[in-house]
């Protein structure tokens, strides 16, 4: 499966009369932007705003980020079960806005939403403080359920990225076109003899209602474990509709940007072999979690891989997952490294992750959601503030008087992302 990624370097966003790219600039026109995400009668209000890098601008509470994408030949489209066909995806070219992002916005649910601010301190633990952002606000329908809000801002989000990325790909040429050659089953278990196989374990979040991510229009807790091409994600075929804790919500963009997929792209041929991914579930009951462990750490036995990326998303619960995947692994012979986050408390001194055995040894960390930050008063406020209140990561009175939040990491869209999309970072001297 080959893919081109056509990137159009995006640096700046603007209100227009026509919705076009020129030198960097997308000029948005808000009222074809409206008429193309509007029409569903479960959203009460539909608005959109702009939040550009280093403007004192707050976005919140944030549900997800979209990075605009569309295909630029063919039937198929990105985002497919939403926007395209449920026809497979990964193939051909897709147009990438690099450096835009439709950001929604909306009291789905208060606690388990997130922070984006545009300068300041906060800015510095959210990679989309760094996009320029088109930002949908929707309020609910009298009456709806939780549920139905967030499959219509969903939704929303999906088409303005889409209607984005459509709106210029006859008129801009690619900055830069990024390649990616994946090759059959049969091809990739032979290449690269003497190299050791190592294969990625995804972990989806699927834990409960209002707790999906979705595989070709398909909520992941209806799947068993199974194989995808890495190019598949970077199409689409993986989106979020999660209602988690901000800092390690995978979003949507972060998953077309998948960094454990690049990376294990980049030493793909030279440190060892990479054969593929294996997408699993985060599941609530103990019988489900030994089933998808289970079936997850076969699919990698199968594969004969020699060592495992893994990785979670949330925390608490799903590090129950993510050890027995680990263990499971490890006593099949392959090798794991863990990606993950933590929750030691305030203080740092608390345990890390709500489960662990022996054979976790090699772990990477996106920091520690529990410590504190404050927000300073932004000039500009994207939403609806009082969340702070209720946040996770927040309490009541973390939003001050003049307008800064006292609050966790947690609250902070994608500030310990466990993919590693994300502004933490540490070396070795």
């Amino acid at each position: 499966m080959k893919l081109e990624l056509h990137k159009v370097k995006v640096t700046g966003v603007q209100w227009g009369p026509v919705t076009e790219l020129r030198n960097g600039v997308l000029t948005v026109n808000k009222a074809e932007l409206l008429a193309k995400v509007s029409g569903d009668e479960r959203l009460a209000s539909l608005d959109a705003d702009l939040a550009l890098p280093g403007e004192k601008t707050r976005i919140v509470p944030v549900k997800d980020v979209v990075e605009p994408r569309c295909k630029l030949e063919g039937k198929n489209e990105v985002f497919p079960g939403f926007i395209g066909d449920v026809e497979s995806v990964g193939m051909g070219k897709t147009l990438v806005l690099d450096g835009a992002a439709v950001v929604t916005c909306g009291k789905i649910v208060g606690f388990q939403e997130g922070i984006v601010d545009m300068s300041g301190p906060g800015a510095q633990y959210t990679p989309f403080s760094q996009t320029n952002n088109v930002v949908l606000i929707f309020t609910p329908a009298e009456g709806l359920e939780r549920h139905d809000y967030e499959e219509a801002g969903r939704l929303a989000g999906f088409k303005a990225a889409h209607y984005l990325a459509s709106a210029v790909k006859n008129s801009v040429k690619a900055d830069v076109v990024e390649t990616f050659d994946f090759p059959t089953l049969a091809q990739a278990m032979t290449a690269h003899p003497g190299l050791p196989k190592v294969a990625y374990l995804y972990m989806l979040q699927t834990q409960g209602l209002l707790h999906d991510t979705y595989v070709y229009g398909v909520d992941a807790k209806r799947i068993i474990p199974t194989l995808i091409c890495p190019t598949e994600v970077m199409d689409g075929a993986i989106v979020s509709g999660n209602c988690v804790s901000a800092c390690d919500k995978n979003s949507t963009y972060s998953h077309l940007n998948n960094p454990v997929i690049r990376a294990l792209y980049e030493r793909h041929g030279k440190d060892y072999n990479f054969v593929g991914c294996i997408i699993t579930n985060e599941n609530v009951t103990l019988a489900d979690k030994k089933r998808s462990s289970s079936y997850a750490t076969k699919l990698a036995k199968m594969l004969g891989v020699d060592g495992m990326v893994i990785t979670e998303e949330g925390f608490g619960n799903p590090d129950t997952d993510l050890i027995m995947n680990c263990r499971k692994a490890e006593t099949l012979g392959i090798k794991t490294v863990l990606v993950t986050d933590e929750y030691a408390g305030r203080d740092g001194a608390s345990q890390s992750l709500a489960d662990a055995c022996k054979e976790a040894d090699a772990l990477v960390t996106g920091g520690n959601a529990n410590e504190m930050i404050l927000l300073p008063p932004m000039d500009k406020v994207i939403g609806f503030p009082d969340f702070a209140n209720v946040i996770a990561g927040g309490f009541q009175g973390s939003l001050h008087e003049d307008g800064a939040i006292l609050v966790e990491l947690q609250a902070i869209t994608g500030a310990t992302s466990e993919l590693g999309y994300s502004k933490i970072s540490a070396y070795t001297m």
